[in-house]
């Protein structure tokens, strides 16, 4: 290709629950894109994160990455089961695939049945080795070795996305492999998300980070309404479902202190998302089968019958 091309595609980032998937995206955009927590399984849509990558031959690429939900190899529930869905497709419709393993858990029977799947796919695979420095060397290698041995893969990467340890040697070698062709989003977009899923997105991710040891994962949070005011700021009224009384009674804290906590920090970190003041409202609703509702996989981009 000549100096001064462009190159564009998307990767699916796989892997199984809690492995690094969101770190790693995140990092590789170099904003946050996507929610990252200790509990597994918070990553419930395709969310796509854009990286712009400049190329020793001139060129410049744009990497698509469309961060999935993790693969977990018995999906019970339906939500479960749209998540798994939604993954694999994710995988399916990629130019390229990367599975992410966490160094530290080594290669489990979910990371073992992913790759497993992968050979189905036609897609160069590539390999992300994380957390690495929770891991020796000693051990490192030898996962490495053992991992190829089931599955080839063109390239495997060792990181610590965290501190941005081996992030540019994978972007830069994903984005030599995409293909030749014109950048599928603008050049100054970091993500692929409408702003009301994103301000959700950052309200759940506080929910989990306080209250993970506390509340089951399949807490959601909605947007019902986003108003931009004259003076440049936005009014943001969100709803924190949740599936029982005394999973409330936990999310709103003893006088309410712990709601008025998550939402301070909420608000926090959408003010540095989108530059300018943000008045965040929360409220707790008990929604018994909110995970029933066709609805909420709708706005979750998740297929209900899955």
């Amino acid at each position: 290709m000549s100096a001064g091309g462009t190159r564009a595609g998307f990767i699916a980032v796989v892997g199984a629950p809690n492995a690094g998937k969101s770190t790693l995206v995140n990092a590789l955009v170099g904003s946050k894109v996507s929610i990252v927590s200790p509990k597994a399984q918070t990553t419930r849509m395709r969310v796509i994160g854009i990286a712009m990558c400049e190329l020793p031959d001139g060129a410049r690429a744009q990497v698509v990455l469309v961060d999935t939900p993790g693969i977990f190899r018995i999906a019970k529930r339906r939500l479960e089961r749209a998540m798994v869905a939604a993954a694999w497709q994710g995988a399916e419709d990629a130019d390229l695939v990367a599975l992410v393993v966490d160094a530290e858990r080594g290669a489990g029977p979910e990371t073992r049945a992913i790759v497993e799947r992968l050979k189905e796919s036609r897609a160069p695979r590539y390999l992300i080795l994380t957390k690495i420095d929770l891991v020796s060397r000693e051990k490192l290698l030898p996962l490495a070795a053992e991992l190829n041995g089931l599955l080839r893969f063109e390239r495997t990467f060792m990181v610590n996305a965290p501190g941005n340890d081996g992030v540019a040697d994978v972007l830069g070698t994903l984005a030599a492999a995409l293909p030749e062709g014109p950048f599928l989003y603008p050049e100054d977009q970091a993500a692929d998300l409408p702003l009301r899923l994103l301000a959700a997105e950052v309200t759940r991710e506080q929910v989990f980070l306080q209250l993970h040891q506390e509340l089951p994962y399949e807490a959601a949070v909605e947007t019902d309404k986003w108003e931009e005011r004259d003076d440049g700021s936005v009014r943001i009224e969100q709803t924190v479902h949740v599936r029982r009384e005394g999973q409330r009674a936990i999310v709103l804290g003893k006088g309410g202190a712990r709601i008025k906590e998550i939402g301070a920090r909420a608000r926090q970190e959408l003010v540095r998302m989108l530059e300018r003041p943000v008045h965040l409202f929360l409220h707790v609703k008990v929604s018994e089968r909110w995970a029933d509702d066709p609805a909420h996989y709708r706005a979750l981009g998740l297929e209900y019958e899955a």
